[in-house]
């Protein structure tokens, strides 16, 4: 066992909650592997963790789903990994916001020395969701249109200039003037501000009233039903996320009444479920970043003992793109 220091959740509330602590990190086991990290990710992902929205396997618990490092030791059986491997990984479970942790290899991803480790930290999750949302959940063709909810968000940025790498016209929302020129730099085409616009009537207006064939939501319980009402007949909304809140029930009978409307709640462990799928979307990422298509530049970088800070930070949209804590 090694001490380390990590934040943990004791009791779920705000991010007053977050302790950062010395705990202990055993030797990994058969099939695990030892990771001293060097950069972790920020998501929203993790602030639904801390305040109970998911639920955690227990309390205390460390939080934080992504991250980069230095493989220190790995457990009996492993062979595609050794010492001094640099990787990354999008956890099953949270645990990343540690100085050190132990983990199945399966989750494991080498990075190739092309990008760096904050770069790989900032990137994983977002990246892999936006690789899986307009490759798989919805797979986008040159020549559409179609809408971002929060265009300026980590995974936001990354579908609009993949998009614009497919030939996809894209329209996002964003709340401020700030924000929409950071959107339409990164390759939204028609940056709407939903604080100041009806964003329905705008996409109606921007499609000769046609509307879209899909529209990638990862705010939620805000924005669904506009989300829908952008939507062609027989279009899609793609839900990812809860950011503005849980989606509420409602009746199916108005996705036949608003135009056969389809809709689905994606979810990132469903489109990593093997490694050998993990893989292969990690690679079709690292070429989109190797060619300079995808870009995340660090807006922020935190230490881990700032973790609270770093929280109300991306609560409070004070954040843009993607931010980093270092352990």
């Amino acid at each position: 066992m090694t001490n380390v220091y990590a934040v943990r959740v004791h009791q779920l509330g705000g991010p007053e909650r977050l302790r950062y602590e010395q705990v202990e990190v055993g030797e990994p086991r058969r099939g695990e592997a030892r990771i001293r990290h060097t950069a972790i990710g920020l998501n929203f992902t993790d602030i639904h963790f801390r305040t109970g929205r998911y639920p955690l396997p227990s309390l205390p618990h460390v939080i934080g789903m992504e991250a980069a490092g230095v493989i220190e030791s790995v457990g009996d059986g492993v062979t595609a990994f050794q010492p001094g491997d640099r990787v990354a990984y999008a956890a099953a479970t949270p645990g990343a916001y540690a100085q050190a942790t132990v983990m199945p290899v399966t989750r494991l991803i080498k990075l190739p020395d092309f990008i760096d480790d904050e770069a790989a930290a900032s990137t994983i999750l977002k990246g892999l969701t936006a690789q899986y949302l307009i490759r798989s959940a919805y797979t986008i063709r040159r020549g559409e249109t179609i809408l971002v909810q929060a265009a300026a968000g980590g995974v936001g940025l990354i579908i609009c200039q993949w998009a614009r790498h497919l030939g996809v016209r894209v329209i996002g929302t964003v709340s401020t003037p700030e924000k929409a020129a950071l959107a339409s730099a990164n390759g939204c085409d028609e940056p709407i501000l939903y604080t100041r616009e009806d964003v329905a009537e705008r996409v109606r207006g921007l499609t000769a009233g046609a509307g879209l064939p899909v529209v990638y939501d990862g705010v939620g319980g805000s924005t669904y039903e506009t989300s829908l009402q952008c939507l062609k007949r027989r279009g899609l909304a793609v839900f990812y996320g809860s950011a503005g809140g849980v989606i509420p029930p409602f009746d199916l009978w108005r996705l036949n009444r608003m135009g056969s409307l389809y809709v689905t709640y994606a979810g990132l462990a469903d489109y990593l479920h093997e490694p050998a799928e993990m893989n292969e979307r990690a690679a079709d990422l690292f070429l989109m970043m190797r060619s300079g298509i995808v870009k995340v530049p660090i807006h922020k970088r935190y230490r881990l003992a700032d973790a609270a800070q770093a929280h109300a930070d991306l609560e409070g949209r004070r954040t843009t793109g993607a931010s980093v804590l270092i352990p």
